[in-house]
């Protein structure tokens, strides 16, 4: 018997401690004191209407079969123990006889994971996801869906899980590393192994096919723009006719603090501290996964009257209220343009340019570390080399020393 009964909602444990296991042995807690023995089998995916959604969705078949066959729920006797003994062998070698059958379809049905679209799997796993990342992995699934356009057109409204190979995986990281900048391959990949995992502990892929598969970017480098300080108060000055001011502040606050936009938008004025000028809030990225979720910043006059006070009694208030990160995006380019900065400046750049001009003005990397939240000061490495950089463009920009 299992040695750790999780007893579920329907008096049942499931006996198998071998997750590959299809299908499991099980049993059922009857109110005689006996246990009724069981097998479960997974059949794979079939799609069906889901009303709430209007439209087709991803739904596991399964089938239970009873064997007939009972444990004594708390043997008493030497009898009783070796009679839970004998029939938990029995049931184990029926269940080992069930899966060698159903593998090679003995039982009038297969497995039917391969009829399923992975394009419909994809489409499910981001609709239930609820991590902050979730732009990200619609981002790789759109990665995804054009490769697959542009790579393999006869599967481009419908591609079987038996489809996804090893090779075709090794294509979809060059086509990412062909068509990205800096980290770009990188973050794509990670947010598409993320559903490849899924699909694998779903059973809709029998083997992850981005095993040992590669993605190579220089995670240490900073790839994107930052704004010099001269051209944070350029873009402070500009101001133009219908300018969203709520996303103006929102990104000047960042330009100061180093906070992510999916951060940033949901600060609340309970977050703010006003007699200690201190702001403390739990970073999405990495709320549940890190001890050091938690981010305390301290707020200086400027910052404080950027955050204003509350127009309600209500401290749950949003201190920016935002439009979505499309619209917010749009506006920071009109403004970067409108300001005569010919840079690709999006709001991450904000947080990047926060670091490394607190580090070019002397700040240490273990303050700048923790101001960002980063766990490690091996995340905020890449900033120092930033500064490095800048400062070598500096010496560049002397006039050539001829002696």
């Amino acid at each position: 018997m299992a040695t750790k009964k999780e007893i579920r909602s329907d008096n049942t444990y499931i006996i198998s401690t071998d997750d590959t296991d299809n299908p499991k042995l099980g049993a059922k807690i009857l109110s005689d004191g006996r246990e009724s023995l069981f097998l479960d089998y997974y059949l794979g995916y079939k799609m069906v209407y889901n009303e709430d959604k209007d439209r087709e969705v991803a739904k596991k078949e399964r089938k239970r079969e009873a064997l007939k066959l009972y444990l004594w729920q708390a043997p008493r006797t030497p009898l009783e123990r070796q009679q839970n003994k004998e029939t938990l062998q029995l049931a184990k070698k029926i269940r080992h006889e069930r899966e060698q059958e159903l593998k090679e379809g003995k039982l009038g049905y297969r497995l039917k994971a391969k009829e399923i679209n992975f394009f419909d799997f994809i489409q499910t796993y981001y609709d239930e996801y609820t991590k902050g990342d979730k732009r990200m992995i619609k981002a790789a699934q759109k990665r995804f869906t054009d490769f697959i356009t542009l790579e393999y057109p006869l599967y481009k409204n419908n591609i079987s899980p038996e489809k996804i190979t090893p090779d075709m995986m090794e294509h979809f990281v060059e086509y990412l590393q062909s068509i990205s900048k800096g980290e770009g391959a990188l973050t794509h990949w990670k947010r598409w192994k993320k559903i490849i995992k899924a699909a694998v502990k779903k059973d809709v892929l029998r083997k992850n096919p981005c095993e040992d598969i590669v993605c190579k970017a220089d995670e240490e480098a900073l790839k994107k723009d930052i704004l010099s300080i001269e051209e944070m108060q350029q873009l402070i000055n500009t101001t133009y006719q219908g300018q969203n001011p709520e996303t103006r502040r929102a990104f000047i606050f960042t330009l100061y603090t180093g906070i992510r936009f999916c951060d940033i938008k949901d600060l609340k004025f309970s977050n703010v501290d006003y007699s200690n000028k201190v702001l403390t809030f739990n970073q999405k990225k990495t709320q549940g996964h890190s001890s050091k979720s938690y981010v305390s910043i301290p707020l200086n006059d400027g910052l404080l009257s950027l955050i204003g006070t509350a127009s309600t009694d209500n401290p749950e208030e949003k201190i920016f209220k935002l439009p979505s990160q499309e619209m917010c995006l749009k506006a920071l380019r009109h403004w970067t343009a409108k300001a005569g900065i010919t840079k690709h400046i999006t709001w991450h750049c904000g947080r990047h340019s926060f670091a490394v001009n607190i580090l070019n003005n002397g700040a240490n990397i273990k303050t700048v570390a923790s101001l960002l939240g980063h766990s490690s000061i091996q995340h905020t490495e890449k900033y120092t080399r930033a500064v490095d950089s800048l400062k070598q463009a500096a010496i560049n920009s002397l006039p050539e020393l001829k002696i």
